[in-house]
């Protein structure tokens, strides 16, 4: 094989390990900035989660905001390529551009949008009064991310013209108008989820490196080899953010990256046209959020809980697990799972 043939691989593994450098190098930039001006995140009170406080009551004041240093590295690399190409056309660097319209451009879009929407949330947990003392609500978020699918929904049907679902073993079908609130319930789903899981120290972030690493993968088969990339650097920069966060966390996430990455990896679903596979991807992430669900309806139906506490991963805290031991047998089951989506998606792809 020669070097043009294996440039799109290549390309993938040095932007991803540009991101993690990216990150690296920014890391005690942010982390100055968090800790000079004490941008800690607040703990739920024992009134309303009595077992998460106890829980977690060492974290109080533990910096938040460090999904910042996720979302700007994967934007700093991008522009960085995007305007060498633009200046230096001819440059062998001008290949490593990967910002491209069709591909890139709304998942970077979504992602950049999402996180300030996040951020303003951790700002709110932080800083908030009245209404919006510590953060937005569920039902806040989930307007939220119910505006954001809504406006992304309408571009891939109006401006991509993009109706068609993929059933795995099935085949494609053409939806017409039912592909919005289709579209709107996957990005929903997936960003409520993701941000669910953000609650331990490096749990999120390895579950997300699994996810985005497999669609990237599945990205690269169907030929979508600038949104592989796209995958691609997300992963390295969320690495660099697992290096700080693994306990005890340097900084936490925040809205500002589980929001941001959440909305993002939903559109990277639909953009493959495999978002049926995220069930299985994700696994962990439907559990996460499958129990809260369950939660709240047994309290509501039959005035009882099913878990100690939820998401599911307070639960086991409570139990007696330690952290570490929660958080490395999730990142195991999501390897595996993640793994296991992409082997169906080969099968699905070759029948």
């Amino acid at each position: 094989m020669d070097y043009i043939s294996l440039f799109p691989v290549i390309k993938i593994f040095i932007l991803t390990s540009l991101a993690f450098a990216a990150a690296i190098g920014l890391t005690p930039v942010l982390s100055h900035f968090l800790y000079k001006y004490k941008l800690g995140k607040s703990i739920r009170d024992k009134a309303r989660a009595p077992i998460f406080a106890r829980l977690h009551s060492k974290k109080a004041g533990t910096p938040t905001m460090g999904g910042i240093l996720i979302w700007m590295s994967v934007l700093v690399i991008i522009l960085v390529f995007f305007y060498v190409e633009k200046i230096y056309p001819e440059s062998r660097l001008a290949g490593f551009n990967f910002l491209d319209r069709g591909e890139t451009l709304l998942p970077l879009g979504a992602l950049v949008a999402s996180s300030l929407i996040g951020l303003a949330d951790d700002w709110l947990n932080i800083r908030g009064k009245g209404i919006f003392k510590g953060g937005f609500s569920v039902w806040h978020r989930l307007i939220v991310y119910t505006v954001i699918a809504i406006v992304g929904s309408l571009w891939f049907f109006y401006k991509l013209d993009w109706d068609l679902i993929h059933v795995p073993f099935v085949g494609n079908f053409e939806i017409g108008l039912w592909y919005i609130p289709i579209f709107i319930f996957i990005i929903v789903a997936t960003s409520f989820s993701v941000n669910n899981t953000d609650g331990l120290d490096g749990l999120a972030g390895g579950l997300l490196i699994a996810a985005f690493a497999s669609f990237g993968a599945m990205a690269f088969v169907v030929g979508r080899f600038e949104l592989a990339t796209f995958c691609g650097v997300i992963v390295g920069a969320l690495l660099a953010f697992l290096w700080f966060n693994i306990a005890p966390a340097r900084f936490f996430m925040g809205d500002t990256g589980s929001m941001g990455l959440g909305v993002t990896l939903g559109i990277v679903a639909m953009l493959t046209n495999t978002a049926l596979f995220l069930p299985v991807i994700c696994f962990l992430f439907v559990l996460e959020s499958g129990s809260v669900i369950v939660q709240q309806l047994s309290k509501k139906i039959c005035k009882k809980k099913v878990f100690l506490s939820t998401p599911i991963h307070h639960h086991f805290e409570a139990i007696g697990w330690s952290e570490p031991k929660i958080v490395m047998r999730f990142w195991v089951i999501s390897g595996v799972t993640a793994v296991l989506g992409f082997i169906l998606f080969l099968i699905d792809s070759s029948l």
